[in-house]
């Protein structure tokens, strides 16, 4: 279903992914920038392509850029991601979706953080559920998931008192706005959204829990312009994710 992204626009979160998959035989490509102001001015730029293999499952890609451990912006290695939608109940303008995810990733940065993170920080390994409602303007999706981290590449080993594993979880909300009725498919959709978004370092005290409110425009069914800001509620934490703006452009072409 080439229309996709507009229909369920609200359940398009921004700083996770939901249970639904992208059309079968469309490609996705995105221009992302991630970053934080204090102590210093740093950022993470991020190359992703998405391709729905079927209806059940979609890839991606994604190269990252930033200057996060030096002065000076390098690339820092890719990841891989895969999900699988086994779960799926259909009716009028709503539905319930389960879905599998899997994620690798070589980075080749220094390892001094305590977060586990494979978004251009550490190597290692995801897998988890995502389960998604839909309810007419309203999308809510929760997800939970398991990370390993490993050695870093180019000899950068993990801290020998640091975790290794981690829980990570997560509470999004999304809610479309605008338009408030549907005339054509090249109507601008506003969507705004509420993520909570946890992990936790299982044995080593070490947490945290924020909150990313959201707002995204869509533009003629294949284009859309994503902004985010996600702040600690609660944070025991070395990392760099914390107080982090996320700047997203993304442009899609169906029916390849």
């Amino acid at each position: 279903m080439a229309l996709a992204c507009t229909v369920f626009g609200q359940e398009l979160y921004v700083n996770t992914e939901p249970a639904s998959n992208m059309a079968a035989g469309s490609l996705g490509i995105r221009l992302e920038n991630q970053g934080f102001f204090k102590p210093t001015y740093k950022n993470r730029s991020t190359l992703e392509a998405m391709y729905g293999l079927s209806g059940k499952v979609m890839v991606h890609g994604a190269a990252y850029l930033s200057n996060f451990y030096q002065n000076s912006q390098r690339f820092e290695g890719g990841s891989f991601y895969a999900k699988y939608r086994f779960l799926s109940f259909d009716d009028v303008q709503t539905h319930f979706r389960g879905a599998v995810f899997g994620k690798a990733s070589l980075i080749t940065n220094p390892y001094v953080m305590q977060e586990i993170s494979l978004e251009g920080d550490n190597t290692g390994l995801q897998s988890g559920l995502i389960f998604t409602q839909l309810l007419h303007k309203f999308a809510i999706s929760g997800s939970a998931s398991y990370l390993r981290g490993f050695d870093n590449l180019g000899n950068n080993h993990a801290q020998i008192t640091g975790a290794k594993d981690a829980l990570a979880y997560s509470l999004s909300a999304g809610l479309l706005v605008l338009p408030k009725i549907y005339r054509n498919y090249n109507q601008v959709n506003v969507n705004i959204y509420a993520e909570v978004l946890g992990k936790t370092n299982p044995g080593y005290n070490q947490s945290y829990l924020d909150i990313a409110p959201a707002v995204q425009l869509i533009f003629n069914s294949v284009c859309r312009l994503d902004l985010s800001y996600r702040t600690p509620i609660y944070n025991n934490m070395q990392r760099n994710s914390a107080n982090m703006y996320l700047l997203r452009f993304e442009y899609n072409f169906f029916n390849l």
